[in-house]
């Protein structure tokens, strides 16, 4: 027997599907339609308000959504028109009409001419030039197009280097983005693990001490080493995911080189999400800022430092047990991070990795 179907749109949904329960269906023919993740997961939000019978608010509370999002999605989908799942799909927002440079090629060669005889000059200083010597007015915009599209700069090398760390700092995910989606129920221990460091000079010998925390849990672990690298820092990495039993989704640190390249290919190789503060912003890493600082009080201060590494690791390993199992911290009810009856199980037992 040949099976039914129906259409929509300009797709075929075979009769079996139709006759499922209606929010499978939905899933169904968001499978068939091939839409977005984004559409699908809008889709959720629906299927959750209709088959839960919740109000709007314990969706968007549930989805970390605003009701003004919800909204906007819910009044594009109809239920009956299964068709309309591809409206829940983001849609371009390049303008329908876009602005057209206007330099002519006159005004281009003379631009060029310019720029070459007075290389240091900016945009903004070349259209007082232009005007002196043509006697026409100019925009600096123009001017800056010009330059742009000839590399008309006076260091070309230096300048494309500039750029590409200008775009690198863009992909970067700021921890101020994590704070603003996050909720209270995700606030509980191992969710995010602050990363940091301490440069200490002592006899004209430097040494670094990589420090690492949880910002809820507040276990704390520390190490010296001698440098301050990225292989270094992607040993520490190693080191703290053996003790948080390979548990660690994302770390949160300051812009600091030896946070690339080999400790962010680490990263990705773990699946760890990296957070990165604000420049010249240590609020954004305010717990591992407290930790540093009573890692230097607490113990260096009072124990005495030694610049040989083997030597200072096995005395940092004792003060790192007290720390964890024995000192009470005001944030847990005056409980030691290991002791604490809603952490202790999260972690392994060993410190000292």
């Amino acid at each position: 027997m040949k099976t039914m179907l129906k259409t929509i749109g300009y797709y075929l949904i075979p009769r079996e599907i139709v006759l499922l329960n209606k929010y499978v269906r939905w899933r169904k023919v968001a499978d068939i339609l091939k839409v977005s993740k984004e559409a699908k997961l809008r889709l959720e939000w629906f299927i959750y308000y209709q088959e839960q019978g919740v109000k709007v608010a314990s969706v968007c509370r549930h989805f970390g959504i605003s009701r003004k999002t919800f909204y906007k999605w819910y009044q594009l989908f109809d239920d009956d028109n299964l068709y309309s799942l591809f409206k829940l799909q983001d849609q371009p927002r390049v303008p329908n009409k876009r602005r057209q440079r206007e330099v002519t090629l006159t005004e281009e060669q003379r631009i060029i001419k310019l720029r070459k005889d007075h290389l240091r000059i900016g945009k903004d200083k070349l259209p007082t030039y232009y005007r002196d010597e043509y006697k026409e007015e100019i925009s600096a915009w123009k001017v800056q197009k010009v330059i742009e599209k000839y590399a008309l700069y006076y260091h070309p090398a230096k300048t494309k280097r500039t750029a590409k760390k200008r775009l690198s700092a863009q992909r970067k995910k700021r921890i101020t983005e994590l704070n603003k989606n996050l909720h209270d129920y995700q606030k509980k221990a191992g969710y995010i693990i602050c990363l940091d460091t301490i440069t200490i000079y002592w006899n004209g010998v430097k040494r670094t001490i990589y420090t690492a925390i949880d910002k809820y849990g507040k276990v704390a672990y520390a190490r010296m080493y001698k440098t301050k690298s990225t292989v270094n820092s992607r040993d520490f990495l190693l080191r703290l995911y053996f003790l948080f039993d390979e548990k660690i989704e994302r770390v949160g640190h300051d812009n600091g080189s030896e946070f690339l390249a080999w400790f962010q290919k680490t990263c990705q190789e773990l699946g760890i999400e990296q957070y990165f503060s604000r420049v010249r912003t240590p609020k954004d890493n305010a717990v591992n800022e407290r930790f540093n600082r009573t890692l230097q009080e607490e113990f260096i201060s009072q124990k005495g430092f030694n610049p040989d590494p083997e030597i200072f690791n096995k005395e940092l390993v004792e003060w790192l047990i007290e720390y964890n199992f024995k000192r009470p911290h005001n944030s847990l009810n005056n409980q030691p991070p290991l002791n604490h009856p809603d952490l202790s199980p999260m972690y392994s037992s060993c410190t000292c990795p």
